[in-house]
This record gives C-alpha cells, sequence and structure tokens, in this order.
C-alpha cells in the first residue's frame, strides 16, 4: 500500500495510490483524517481500513498523480527522531573516524524543518555549508516500549525517503547537533509512505542514493547500516515510548557534500536534489536561497 499525502483546495488530504492515480480518502468520506498518524492511531498500525474506505471510490474521487501538491507522508508526528553515524564509511569519511560510536548517535529535528516533496529546500542565509543527506524513513505505527530483537519490526507501518539536509558549520558549533540539523525547512521527506508488508522486513537490503543535478554522490545499501532499524528500536525503547505516526530517519551513508574532494559540494540556489531509496521512491527538490 502507498498512501500520500497532499494539499487539494487549500485543505490537507490523504490518498492511496492507485496506478498513476490517487484516491482522495477525503471525497470518499469528508470526515476520514487527514493526518496518516490518526489512521494509526485508530487502527494500532492496521492500515487495512484505508483500503477499505477506497474501495467505495467513485470515479471523482480519483486524481492524477501529475501536478499533486504533496504535504509530508505524516502531516504532524509526534516525534522526529534521528540517527547520525550510522554507515561505516559515513564515520570514516568524518570528524569521527578515531571514536567510532558503540551505540546509536540519536537527535531530535523539528516538524518546521522539514519540506514535502518537490518543495523548496531553504539555503539559510546565515551559512553557504548547506549539506545533503540520503536516508531511509521508519514510520512507527503502534505505541512501543521495550521491545525485543524478536517483536522490534513488528511495530514499523512502513517507510519513505527523507534528505536529512544540514548546516555543517553550525552543527560543528558545539558538540550537539541541534542548530545545524533544524535550520527552517532545511530537509524534506517524502514522496510517500510504503507499508511495511510491501518491503523486506526492516527495509534491509535496498539501494540509497543521493543525486544533486543528476549526479550520483552518494550510493550505498541499507545492508550496511551499523545500527540495523531492530536494534535501533531495542536501543530506544528502554527509555523513550515510540507512538503511532513518529518518524525515524536511519542515517546516512558516506559521500556527503563536505567529504567530497578535492573541494565540498554544497547545495545552492538553482540546484535540484533527488533522494532515492529503491522500493520506497524519488524524493526531489529544488534548493532556493533564503530572502
Amino acid at each position: 500500500m502507498r498512501i500520500v499525502g497532499f494539499e487539494r483546495d487549500g485543505a490537507a488530504h490523504l490518498g492511496l495510490i492507485d496506478g498513476d492515480t490517487v484516491i482522495d480518502l477525503q471525497a470518499v468520506d469528508a470526515k476520514a483524517p487527514a493526518d496518516l498518524a490518526e489512521w494509526l492511531r485508530a487502527g494500532k498500525g492496521d492500515l487495512k481500513p484505508i483500503a477499505e474506505l477506497a474501495k467505495g471510490a467513485p470515479a471523482s474521487a480519483r486524481l492524477p498523480m501529475t501536478g499533486l501538491k504533496h504535504t509530508l507522508p505524516v502531516a504532524r508526528p509526534g516525534k522526529i527522531l534521528c540517527l547520525g553515524l550510522n554507515y561505516m564509511d559515513h564515520v570514516t569519511e568524518g570528524r569521527y573516524a578515531d571514536n567510532v560510536p558503540k551505540w546509536p548517535s540519536l537527535f531530535f529535528r523539528t516538524l518546521a524543518s522539514f519540506v514535502p516533496h518537490e518543495a523548496a529546500l531553504l539555503r539559510p542565509r546565515a551559512s553557504t555549508h548547506f549539506d545533503y543527506e540520503c536516508e531511509m524513513v521508519a514510520v512507527v505505527g503502534k505505541t512501543a516500549r521495550h521491545l525485543t530483537m524478536d517483536n522490534a519490526l513488528d511495530c514499523i507501518a512502513g517507510y519513505s525517503v527523507a534528505n536529512d539536509g544540514s548546516v555543517r558549520d553550525f552543527q560543528k558549533h558545539t558538540s550537539q547537533w541541534t542548530m545545524g540539523k533544524n535550520f527552517d525547512k532545511s530537509g524534506s521527506i517524502g514522496p510517500s509512505f510504503v507499508s511495511a508488508d510491501e518491503l523486506p522486513r526492516g527495509g534491509k537490503g535496498l539501494k540509497i542514493m543521493t543525486r544533486l543535478n543528476g549526479k550520483t554522490l552518494q550510493s550505498d545499501n541499507t545492508d550496511n547500516l551499523m545500527f540495523p532499524l531492530a536494534e535501533t528500536l531495542v536501543y530506544v525503547t528502554q527509555g523513550i515510548t515510540l507512538e503511532p505516526g513518529d518518524v525515524i530517519l536511519t542515517g546516512t551513508p558516506s559521500g556527503v557534500g563536505q567529504a567530497q574532494k578535492p573541494e565540498p559540494v554544497w547545495m545552492r540556489a538553482g540546484d535540484t536534489c533527488e533522494i532515492e531509496v529503491e522500493g520506497i521512491g524519488v524524493l526531489c527538490n529544488p534548493i532556493i536561497d533564503e530572502v
């Protein structure tokens, strides 16, 4: 199942993708939730009610995917939890080469720091060191605490794609990454949500890459996560309760802009950045300057 958030007539909508069309759930039932998190909470992670509602869709509820104005796959996630330093080659290309993490490196991002598919990423006035990071995203479907390796992945409803856009000089100002990872409209998530049953368990074995202006700068496989999703969930839920609609960014591979040779490659106004995760989709965003 593939689900997309979009805007129609100035209002938030949620749709089920069917080929090259999307079934507008609010056009089927005006009372249907427009935020995927609400469906996940109501169904305890079960997405069958969405499929059932879509079965009764009239022809007028079908819209072409072309020209859709995307919104975030989860409109208002309760938490946006991110992993840093989760591919060894990325660790060794940067300043942590002599300090390989023994535990998942976790940080949070704010909702305001993300835009959806095809919306512009904002290079800030304060910095030219605007970097890209391709990441696989996991979306939590059920409330989870004290998970084990046997049941950890049962709480994941599905997956998406993210660009964990980073303002590198601000990220390095202190040992805490919050500022460099949370500039307004510096990252993106999309284009859609893909249910877990359509992908390998835990999102393993998927090709992941970044293309900037058509040139591939990052290319790896989610098999190479240092802390795979199941292990990360077990670690996190020792202390943090995960809830339906929470979003987890699983880390970026090597090839980030700051590590490019002979000189760093930063995102600039006029650029287009594409993030692709096999089986999930291609997230595309133009870059503009903050005015």
